[in-house]
Order: C-alpha cells, then sequence, then structure tokens
C-alpha cells in the first residue's frame, strides 16, 4: 500500500469525515500578525514553531532566509515555542483574537475549533498546483473542515514504541513484542535486570494518555475507533475495555520511578531523555521521538541503538493489528495575514524544503517526492510499516477537539495516579462530550 493510500483510508477518514460537521464561519478578526502585504508589497509575518533547540530551530532561520532572499519585501519575527506550551499559546491568543500570521497546527478537532472562530484563512484555492501535485489529496486529509484546506502539512507522524536494543540484549530480549504478554514478559526481564522497562512523562498528560488511545486503536473496529469524533459516542463496550486492559497494565507497574512527575520532552529527566541516556528501555511517542532523543543524548546526535516497533495487538481485539496511530504536523495562517502568508507556506513545502525539514526534525516528510530522501533506519522502519498500515487513526485528543480531548487525557491520568479508574475514564469522557 502507498503513503497516499494508507493516509487516504485512514486519517482521511478520521479527519475528513468527523470534521465534516464542525461549524465553520465567515467572519473576520484582528490579529497581531505581520503589516499587510504580499504581491510585491512589504510584510512582516510572525511565525509560531516548536523548536526551541538545534537543527529543528535552525530550519526556521534557514527557511525564512531563503524565502527573503527570493521575496526581499517579506521579513519573519520567528517565535520559538515549547511543544508542551502549544496549544495553551495558541488557545490564549484564538480566544483575544490576536493570532500570529503562521501559527504550527495538528489538524482535527482542534484546528477545526480555530476555524469555527473564524481565525484561520481559508487555503483551498491557494496551495500552489505543484504541491498539489507532489501532496495529493490524502495529506490535507487533517487539515481540511467542510471541504476546504485550512493548513499545509509539513510532516507525517506514525507512532509506535521506541526501545534501547542495547537494554534489550541486557535484559535477555531477543525479540520485540508483538502481543501485550509478550510486552508483560519483556517488562518482567527488564525489572530483573534492573531497568526501568517502560518511560511515559505522565506529568505532560498526553505522553500517558497515548496509551490509551493504542489500547483503543487494537480494541474498537475501524468504523467505531475513526467516527468517534462525529459519533462522539463511547458507549461501544471496546472504549471501557480498553481502559480496563490499561489499568490492568498500570497494575503490573511497568513505568519508570517517579512517571507522575516526568516530562515528556526537552530535558534529560524527560521520557525521551531517559530513553536517550539509557535510564529506561521503552517509550510509546509519535514519529517525532527520534529526534528528540538525538537533542537529549550527551553527544546530541542519533542515539546509536534505537529502534522502533508497532504497539502490540491485544487479546480480543477488534482493531486490525496493523493499523496504527499517528498525526500530521503542518501550518496555518490566520485569517487576516497578507498573502505573503500562503506564498511561504508553497515555499517550505517543496520537495527540497521539505527534505530538509524532514532533515532537521528526523521525521517523515509529507511530501511524496521527499519521502523517496527518508535516510535513517528508525524512520525507514516506522516508514515501511506506515506504507504497510490499513488505515491510520489521528491520535484521539487531536481528532476529538480541545475538550473532550483535554477530558480524555485527564481521567486517564487520574487512573495512572491511582486516583480514577476505567469506568472513571468512560464516564468522564461521555459528560464531556454531551457537553461539547
Amino acid at each position: 500500500m502507498s503513503v497516499r493510500k494508507a493516509w487516504a483510508a485512514g486519517a482521511a477518514v478520521a479527519a475528513v469525515a468527523t470534521l465534516a460537521l464542525t461549524g465553520c464561519t465567515t467572519s473576520t478578526a484582528p490579529t497581531n500578525g505581520g503589516d499587510k502585504g504580499g504581491d510585491g508589497e512589504a510584510s512582516v509575518l510572525t511565525i509560531w514553531q516548536n523548536s526551541t533547540t538545534g537543527p529543528g530551530q535552525a530550519y526556521w532561520r534557514d527557511a525564512t532566509a531563503a524565502f527573503t532572499e527570493e521575496h526581499p519585501e517579506v521579513t519573519f519575527k520567528i517565535e520559538d515555542i515549547q511543544n508542551e506550551q502549544m496549544d495553551g499559546k495558541l488557545q490564549t491568543a484564538v480566544q483575544s483574537k490576536d493570532m500570529p500570521d503562521i501559527f504550527m497546527a495538528r489538524g482535527g478537532g482542534k484546528l477545526a475549533d480555530v476555524v469555527k472562530a473564524g481565525l484561520v484563512k481559508d487555503l483551498t484555492d491557494l496551495v500552489s498546483d505543484d504541491v498539489m501535485a507532489d501532496y495529493g489529496d490524502a495529506p490535507f486529509a487533517a487539515f481540511s473542515v467542510e471541504g476546504k484546506i485550512y493548513g499545509v502539512p509539513t510532516a507525517v507522524l506514525p507512532g509506535g514504541v521506541f526501545y534501547s536494543k542495547d537494554l534489550f540484549e541486557q535484559a535477555g530480549i531477543t525479540e520485540t513484542p508483538t502481543t501485550i504478554d509478550e510486552l508483560n514478559d519483556a517488562v518482567t526481564k527488564l525489572k530483573d535486570a534492573g531497568i526501568d522497562p517502560i518511560a511515559v512523562g505522565a506529568k505532560d498528560a498526553w505522553p500517558a494518555a497515548h496509551w490509551y488511545y493504542w489500547f483503543a486503536l487494537r480494541s474498537c473496529d475501524k468504523d467505531t475507533l475513526l467516527d468517534i469524533a462525529t459519533t462522539k459516542d463511547f458507549s461501544d463496550p471496546c472504549w471501557l475495555d480498553a481502559a480496563e486492559q490499561l489499568e490492568e497494565f498500570i497494575g503490573t507497574e511497568p513505568f519508570n520511578k517517579g512517571f507522575l512527575t516526568t516530562p515528556a520532552q526537552s530535558v534529560a529527566n524527560s521520557s525521551a531523555g531517559l530513553i536517550a541516556n539509557h535510564k529506561a528501555a521503552m517509550e510509546v511517542m509519535g514519529g517525532w521521538d527520534v529526534g528528540v532523543i538525538a537533542d537529549l543524548t550527551p553527544d546530541k546526535k542519533p542515539l546509536p541503538d534505537l529502534g522502533w516497533f508497532p504497539f502490540p495487538a491485544v487479546d480480543g481485539g477488534k482493531g486490525d493489528p496493523a493499523a496504527m496511530m499517528g498525526g500530521v504536523d503542518g501550518f496555518s495562517c490566520s485569517v487576516d495575514s497578507p498573502s505573503s502568508c500562503e506564498d511561504f507556506l508553497n515555499f517550505i513545502a517543496s520537495p527540497e524544503w521539505q527534505g530538509k525539514y524532514a532533515t532537521a526534525y528526523s521525521s517523515l516528510p509529507a511530501s511524496a517526492e521527499a519521502q523517496k530522501a527518508v535516510e535513517g533506519d528508525v524512520e525507514k522502519t516506522f516508514l515501511a510499516a506506515y506504507q504497510e498500515s490499513p488505515y491510520m487513526s489521528m491520535w484521539l485528543d487531536t481528532l476529538l477537539g480541545q475538550n473532550i480531548g483535554t477530558a480524555l487525557n485527564d481521567g486517564v491520568v487520574k487512573m495512572f495516579a491511582g486516583d480514577g479508574s476505567a469506568q472513571a475514564v468512560i464516564d468522564d469522557v461521555s459528560k464531556a462530550a454531551e457537553r461539547d
């Protein structure tokens, strides 16, 4: 199965079909974005992006400088925002109607909420023909609301389990787990070897919630899982089954010491940092983890023994064990941004700059042409799994939108902390769905 088809069969369903019911206004609102411009007029574009160090941060300096060289009338103000702070900062901007010109968008219900507020530019007729021909329709599905495009993808980010080959070998684990029973066996071997089996940054909520997402993907059939953003109906027994399976797994104590106060990324004692420094053996995370881990190794280079495998199958699950979950990162323009905004997004969507983005972020480019140049061994591994996947769902919190997604994440973290239960997770998210 081709990459385009894999995304079209999964995320396109999840994004397009579910977001078709999301309201969209046509009103405009003031922004703090750059001066009006475009078509040769002077303009200053403000960018919010989520890389604060290293190659990712450098990418934006290089890309904007290259664009300004071709368009000297356009200059940029780049604001580097720590990833975990991006959603909150964007929510504040939406509430105050004080938006940057260009902002990172994760698609799904989260972007649809901003579109509904009338703060995002419709890019349907502004994406260049060259970009559309290269990407095809599928990668834009996550950024489409009611058939209109509101963002340009930069990376496809399938998730799974990242692990240390050296620590597996040290614990006597010769094969990567394909079932939860095999995962439990690996956890036991790692504990016996004095190694923390799994790192999770529960302090940031969403990394803990990702465990529930994966159990749900394996427990629920395709239609139930991909249609949840439209149905908002968690009555199917698979949702509770997934929560009960996670509750049982948590009870085996597979996670790193102090996981409730462990952040996800950016520092040495984060969950990614524990993998980078061989303090824990595994982490469930999205495709960006390769680059994050590399930035947290002692020499700031890719972890030589890093490996990846798909999230294991669960007993009795109705979901296809080859199905994947992940996201598509991209960027959107505020509704009042100058035309140089979409010009810049088309510029960084070219195969050249898509390739540079993928290298800087150790990710899979959204550009089909640029995907041919993927070189990293780990990236090649999950690219192959992604290409063969029958369907791919967006992260559930992204798919469900801010209100329901936050309720789901919070409920799962309570269960991790021993303050909640499987049934409470379903009760909390169902109540949030009723209020939404």
